[in-house]
C-alpha cells in the first residue's frame, strides 16, 4: 500500500523484516501462510502476472483495506455506545466490540459520553455468562480462526456420559440463551453441535500443526439456529395442531420458519413427538392436537400422569445427593480478545489521528491503556511491535516511544496514508452481529432508526471475508417496534395501553417489560414475544414510591420435584440432585397460570410438592384440558 504499485515476492522478501534471512523455500511457505492469514483477517491481497517477466505481482488496494466513509449519524453512534454500556461485564465479546466501535468513531466526538437515559432503564442478563464460559469461548474462537482441531471432555446430558471428543470447530453461535459450538466430530465422522457449558475440563489443541482443516465451502452456521426443540434431529413426521385466532398470529410470528398456519391449523414437521407434546401442553389449551394419533395419545398420556401425580399425596423424597465428583479446576482463561493484528491496526490509526496535521504528538499513556484495555506492563511491548512492523517492512508511518507516563509519537513519511481506521476483522464483525442480536432493538430505539438500516451501514465496514461462520442477528421487526414503544413510554413516563412501563429486561433469549398494571392494580411483567401490539397514550404517570420493578414483591415460593428422567436438565439450571436420581427445586411464582403451564409441559415428570393450592390448580387444569383438547376418551397404556 505504501508503494502504491504492484510488487513482486522478491521485493517483499528483501524489504520485510524476518523474510530476508529465509531460504527461498522457507520464504515461499511462510509467505503463503501469511497471505492466507491476512485473507482470514479480512485484508485481501490481489495478484496478477507481469506480462513481460511472468512474475506474480501483488497489490493491496486502499479502498479494500480502510473503512469506507461511515454514514452513521450522531444518534446512531451514541446508540452503539449504549450497546457497549449494556453489555459491559456481561458479554464475552465486549473487547472486540469495544475495538470495533472505537474504529468506527475515530475522529468523532461523543463516543465516551455517558450512556443514554434508555440504557439506564434496561437490564441485560445472559444466564450462561461466567468467567469460565468466556474463557471457553476464547479458546474455541482461537481454534476456529486458526482452523485447529481441538480435544475436550464432554458430558452428553441425554446419555449421562462423559468422554473425550476430537472436533474440527467451525463456528460458535448462541441459541435460546445457550452457547453452542458446531463442528466436525472426528469420531462420529459427522457434523455435531456441542453445548459449551457441558464441556468439562480444558479445551486443548490436538496437534502442533499451524492448520488442521479448512472450512467446508457449503457450511452456513444459520442452518443450526432457531430450530424449535421438536425439530432438532431428522424429521420423522408431520403434525397438525389447531390454534385459535388469538394464538395463530403468535405461532406464525414465532414459528413461521418451522411450519405454516393454514386456516387456523399449525402444520409442522417433527423429529420428537414427546417434545412437540410438551409444546402443545405449554400452550394451556390454546393449541389442540389433531394429527397424528400418536401425538393425541402422548398428550392424553401426559395429562393422565399429571393428574395422578398431583391428586395423590406426595411421596417422601430421597435424601439429597452428595453430588458428583468435583471437576478439575480449569486454568483461568482470558475473555475473547481482539486479534493482535487488529489492535495494532487500531493503535496505528489512533496515534496518527492524534498527530492530525502536525508531525508529532504527545499522548498520556493512561489514555492508550484505557482506550485499548492494554495492561500497563504490556504497553511498551505493543509500541515496540508497532515500530518493528513499520520500519521492518520498509513502510515508515509512525514511530512511538514511551517516556515515563507519556507516549511520544513521530509521524513518518507514509503517516497520512495510514491515518484512517481499517475495516473490521471477522472477530469484530462477530462481536457487532452478536451485539445486534442481544440489544439491537434498543440500539434502533435510541437511534430512532430502523435496525436493518443500522445493520446495513455496519456491515459495509466489515473486511472481505466469508460470513458463513458469523451468525446473522435474529431480530423480528415486531419485537423492535415493541421495544421502541415501551422504552419511549418508560422514558417519558407515559402510559402504554393500561400499564405504567418502568423498565425493560433482556433475559436471554427473551425481552421483558416490567410494569404496574392498572387493570389489576399490581405489578406485572410481560414477555414481548407474546405481545401483539402496544400503543402509547397521551396520559402521563408519576413513578410509584417504593416500587422496584425488578423484584416480584408478591411472588411466593413453590417446591417442585423432577423425576430422574428429566432431573439432569433441571440440575443444570440449579435444582438440587437427590440420591435416587431425581431432583428438587424451589422457584418464585408470580403468576399461578405461568406455573401451571410450566408443570404441564413436563408431561407428568414434574410435580408441585407445595403449596397445596398450587398442586390443586395443576390437577384441576389437567382435568379440564383432557376435555378441552378432546383426549379424555383416548386410550393410553396404564
Amino acid at each position: 500500500m505504501a508503494e502504491r504499485r504492484p510488487v513482486t515476492a522478491r521485493e517483499i522478501k528483501s524489504s520485510v523484516e524476518g523474510y530476508q534471512e529465509m531460504s527461498d523455500e522457507a520464504f515461499a511457505r511462510r509467505f503463503y501462510s501469511d497471505r492466507a492469514e491476512l485473507q482470514a483477517l479480512g485484508v485481501p491481497l490481489t495478484s496478477q502476472r507481469d506480462e513481460h517477466t511472468g512474475e506474480e505481482l501483488y497489490n493491496m488496494r486502499s479502498e479494500r483495506y480502510f473503512l469506507p466513509e461511515l454514514e452513521l449519524n450522531e444518534e446512531e453512534l451514541a446508540a452503539l455506545q449504549t450497546a457497549l454500556f449494556l453489555l459491559e461485564g456481561k458479554f464475552a465479546y465486549a473487547e472486540p466490540l469495544r475495538l470495533a466501535l472505537q474504529n468506527l468513531a475515530l475522529g468523532r466526538p461523543g463516543f465516551s459520553e455517558a450512556p443514554t437515559q434508555t440504557a439506564m432503564r434496561v437490564e441485560v442478563l445472559d444466564p450462561e455468562y461466567s468467567i469460565e464460559m468466556q474463557g471457553r469461548l476464547s479458546k474455541l474462537e482461537a481454534a476456529i480462526s486458526k482452523q485447529r482441531t481441538v480435544k475436550f471432555p464432554y458430558w452428553s446430558i441425554s446419555r449421562d456420559e462423559e468422554r473425550e471428543r476430537a472436533v474440527n470447530p467451525l463456528a460458535l453461535f448462541q441459541d435460546a440463551g445457550a452457547w453452542y459450538v458446531v463442528g466436525h466430530d472426528l469420531d462420529a465422522e459427522d457434523e455435531r453441535t456441542f453445548r459449551v457449558s457441558r464441556i468439562r475440563g480444558e479445551i486443548r489443541f490436538a496437534t502442533r500443526r499451524e492448520r488442521d482443516f479448512r472450512l467446508p465451502a457449503e457450511f452456513d452456521v444459520d442452518q443450526y439456529r432457531g430450530r424449535p426443540p421438536w425439530q432438532i434431529g431428522d424429521a420423522v413426521g408431520e403434525a397438525r395442531i389447531e390454534v385459535g385466532g388469538d394464538t395463530a398470529w403468535w405461532v406464525q410470528r414465532t414459528y413461521g420458519d418451522s411450519g405454516r398456519v393454514e386456516d387456523g391449523v399449525f402444520v409442522t414437521e417433527y423429529s420428537s413427538l414427546s417434545l412437540l407434546a410438551s409444546w402443545v401442553l405449554r400452550q394451556d389449551g390454546r393449541a389442540v392436537p389433531r394429527e397424528p394419533d400418536e401425538l393425541r395419545r402422548e398428550v392424553a398420556r401426559a395429562l393422565k400422569l399429571v393428574r395422578e401425580r398431583h391428586e395423590q399425596e406426595p411421596g417422601r423424597l430421597a435424601a439429597e445427593s452428595d453430588g458428583t465428583e468435583e471437576e478439575p479446576a480449569e486454568r483461568p482463561a482470558a475473555p475473547v480478545a481482539p486479534e493482535r493484528f487488529a489492535v495494532l491496526q487500531a493503535l496505528l490509526a489512533f496515534l496518527l489521528d492524534r498527530c492530525g496535521e502536525d508531525n508529532e504528538a504527545e499522548i498520556p499513556a493512561a489514555d492508550l491503556i484505557e482506550r485499548f484495555h492494554i495492561p500497563p506492563e504490556e504497553l511498551q511491548e505493543h509500541l515496540s511491535l508497532l515500530n518493528l512492523v513499520n520500519f521492518g517492512g520498509g513502510c515508515y508511518a509512525v514511530y512511538a516511544e514511551l517516556h515515563d507516563d507519556t507516549v511520544r509519537v513521530d509521524k513518518e513519511l507514509y503517516g497520512d496514508t495510514f491515518r484512517s481506521p481499517p475495516r473490521l476483522t471477522p472477530l469484530e464483525a462477530r462481536a457487532i452481529r452478536l451485539a445486534l442480536e442481544f440489544v439491537g432493538p434498543m440500539i434502533a430505539a435510541d437511534a430512532r432508526t430502523g435496525l436493518e438500516r443500522v445493520r446495513a451501514k455496519l456491515e459495509e465496514t466489515f473486511g472481505e471475508f466469508e460470513l458463513a461462520q458469523t451468525p446473522e442477528p435474529h431480530v423480528q421487526r415486531a419485537e423492535e417496534d415493541l421495544v421502541a414503544t415501551l422504552s419511549r413510554g418508560a422514558n417519558e413516563r407515559r402510559l402504554v395501553d393500561l400499564v405504567e412501563p418502568y423498565s425493560l429486561e433482556r433475559r436471554l433469549p427473551f425481552w421483558y417489560i416490567h410494569t404496574w398494571d392498572r387493570t389489576r392494580d399490581g405489578e406485572r411483567s410481560f414477555r414481548l414475544d407474546r405481545m401483539r401490539s402496544a400503543r402509547i397514550q397521551r396520559a402521563h404517570f408519576e413513578p410509584r414510591e417504593g416500587f422496584d420493578p425488578h423484584v416480584f414483591r408478591d411472588a411466593r415460593p413453590a417446591r417442585i420435584w423432577y423425576s430422574k428422567q428429566i432431573a439432569r436438565w433441571e440440575v443444570e439450571k440449579g435444582a438440587h440432585p437427590l440420591a435416587d436420581g431425581s431432583a428438587v427445586a424451589e422457584k418464585p411464582v408470580g403468576s399461578p397460570e405461568w406455573l401451571v403451564g410450566e408443570i404441564l409441559s413436563f408431561r407428568g415428570e414434574a410435580v408441585v410438592l407445595d403449596p397445596p393450592e398450587l398442586r390443586q390448580a395443576v390437577s384441576k387444569r389437567a382435568r379440564e384440558l383432557q376435555r378441552e383438547l378432546g383426549v379424555s376418551r383416548v386410550k393410553v397404556a396404564s
